[in-house]
């Protein structure tokens, strides 16, 4: 204990580390906050046309959840590599890192932007056997499934603006495509200023704009502003068998990780979904709400990726290794904090729902389940997310996420659920104790160290 107050001492003393944590933190966190503003508002002018229109563009939105996270896996692995490129000065390589995210991620998109144009109705029936659910669901998916490819491009170009440093552009851009997004909700789902009244399909209309927007203004600050990643076409192409290899070996892992982690998760929705539409309102509003605590926790696991990757690609092993340690204190002290903001604001924010008291009984249980395993899942965020990958060691991560959700995730929710037919928050408590396992094998790996890797000297051939 005493070493720990020790610790936690010299990490406050740092003014450096602190510095650049909460230069790269706060831009990210308040980025995802906005992000979630936009989710809380989306449900809350959604929630006034029912509890069957919330269960269906709940679940609608897990195609674009299992979208995202892949997306998110391809810029996470090229983040790595990219944070690594940058400590070294590299930028030639950075460059070619991009140019290969951009592509898979926008092929990627295609993947799931394709089969939903074709036949919404279809992916809706993989999620729930409410017909209601699933009409309501179709028409708002079929619109924002053409949002997917402008995400993709400005998820990719924003991972590496945050590799090379720059987070504060992203947090603008950000905040007024999300205050579009929200005006042109009340436009369109209530059908206000001479518009037609759209409902669901309105707040579909409402994202697709927003990111149309988002991703021309990214691009024009990037190469408006000569941006360290801004270049020619021909410079995002052309690579050597090492670098493709050094790609492969450090991003695939990770792209895996956030599909299958994704997927597996979204198979949660399979089960909740035949637990009745109430159920699955329940566990969308508690998530809605979660995310407003998880966004810091986003924060500062992307500012252990970016600051230990500087560091290892610059050759400073011990200057990382103190700087995780440092991560894991801050992430411990910024827990307890959201721990009491989550418990004291829940009932402030179910209150603002159309709901019955059964829902919302349900939705406060939830949020109690979280906070009691907020420790174990934060300090997932950190470890997983920002420590290990930082050094590349994606596999391992891959193994930890994957093993937690489909051994442990899913068997739980399908057997509280449908099995047992336990209420929600009961399924959800068996559910998150995957966060449990990770974080005991997570530990283990970090203690091991080895992730401490310059991945930029591991090329056995230089980019050309």
């Amino acid at each position: 204990m005493i070493q720990v107050i020790e610790d936690t001492k010299d990490m406050l003393r740092d003014r450096i580390f602190l510095r650049k944590a909460i230069t790269i933190a706060l831009p990210v966190a308040l980025q995802g906050m906005l992000n979630t503003i936009v989710n809380l508002v989306d449900t809350m002018m959604i929630g006034t046309l029912g509890e069957t229109t919330i269960a269906a563009v709940g679940l609608a939105n897990k195609v674009f959840f299992v979208f995202s996270l892949l997306v998110f896996g391809v810029v996470s692995g090229s983040g790595i590599l990219a944070a690594q490129y940058w400590g070294k000065k590299d930028m030639k390589s950075i460059h070619k890192v991009l140019g290969l995210g951009l592509m898979i991620a926008l092929a990627a998109s295609l993947c799931f932007v394709i089969p939903t144009e074709l036949n919404p109705k279809l992916v809706m029936r993989i999620f729930t056997t409410s017909e209601g659910a699933i009409s309501v669901g179709a028409a708002y998916l079929m619109v924002a499934a053409l949002s997917y490819p402008f995400t993709a491009v400005s998820t990719t170009y924003v991972a590496m603006l945050r590799a090379v440093g720059q987070v504060k552009a992203p947090v603008i851009i950000s905040s007024l495509t999300i205050l579009i997004n929200i005006t042109l909700n009340y436009i369109f789902i209530f059908g206000h200023f001479g518009a037609p009244a759209l409902g669901a399909a309105g707040a579909a209309v409402a994202t697709l704009t927003a990111r149309i927007v988002e991703c021309t203004a990214i691009l024009c600050v990037v190469y408006g502003t000569k941006s360290p990643i801004a270049c020619r076409v021909r410079e995002l192409f052309g690579y050597s068998r090492a670098f493709i290899r050094q790609f492969v070996a450090t991003s695939m892992p990770v792209i895996a990780n956030e599909f299958m982690w994704g997927l597996g998760t979204t198979i949660y929705s399979l089960a909740y979904g035949r637990m009745g539409d109430n159920a699955v309102a329940a566990i969308t509003i508690a998530t809605t709400i979660q995310d407003i605590v998880v966004v810091l926790f986003q924060g500062l696991s992307a500012a252990t990726a970016v600051i230990l990757g500087n560091e290892l690609g610059a050759g400073k092993m011990k200057r990382a290794e103190k700087y995780a340690k440092n991560f894991f204190i801050l992430q411990f002290l910024v827990t307890l904090g959201a721990m009491a903001l989550c418990y004291g604001i829940r009932w402030n924010i179910i209150g603002m729902y159309r709901i019955s008291e059964a829902v919302a009984r349900d939705v406060n249980l939830c949020l109690l389940v979280f906070i009691i395993y907020m420790p174990f899942k934060m300090f997932n965020y950190v470890n997983v997310v920002g420590v290990l990958r930082s050094g590349g060691d994606t596999k391992v991560c891959l193994f930890i996420d994957t093993s937690g959700v489909w051994f442990i995730g899913i068997p739980m929710a399908f057997f509280g659920g449908l099995y047992l037919r336990q209420a929600i928050y009961i399924v959800y408590a068996m559910v998150m104790l995957e966060e449990v396992y990770k974080a005991v094998i997570g530990y283990i790996r970090y203690r091991q160290k080895k992730w401490l890797r310059n991945l930029t000297v591991e090329l056995a051939e230089p980019v050309k």
